[in-house]
């Protein structure tokens, strides 16, 4: 069974940058679609990024164009986010997801990992 683990949360000052990784085990990602998504408390889960492992399409929701870049590297099985020019309210507990589609919906992805927690504050 597909199992993904999060790493690379953390404190940061505003302005700073993380990387966050996902790496999966149990399946090769390279016919699934990876999401990022983000908690922060008292609001909804929010889609923040996705790539297509096969074809490395990407989506990205408003807020964080360009200054977040989501990356696959499919020999070591791991999704990338890369979050540079961090603000406050990135603030949040990140989780990486898995399904078939490209899209941001939450209700759509089928494996979850158990998140990281970023913190941006100076």
């Amino acid at each position: 069974q597909l199992q993904l683990v999060e790493s690379g949360g953390g404190l940061v000052q505003p302005g700073g940058s993380l990387r966050l990784s996902c790496a999966a085990s149990g399946s090769p990602l390279y016919y699934y679609v990876i999401g990022w998504f983000r908690q922060a408390p008292g609001k909804e889960r929010e889609g923040v990024a996705c790539i297509s492992s096969s074809d490395a399409n990407t989506y990205y929701t408003d807020s964080v164009k360009g200054r977040f870049t989501i990356s696959v590297d499919n020999a070591k099985n791991t999704v990338y986010l890369q979050m540079d020019s961090l603000k406050p309210e990135d603030t949040a507990v990140y989780y990486c997801a898995v399904n078939e589609v490209l899209t941001l919906w939450a209700s759509e992805y089928d494996y979850w990992g158990q998140g990281t927690q970023v913190t941006v504050s100076s």
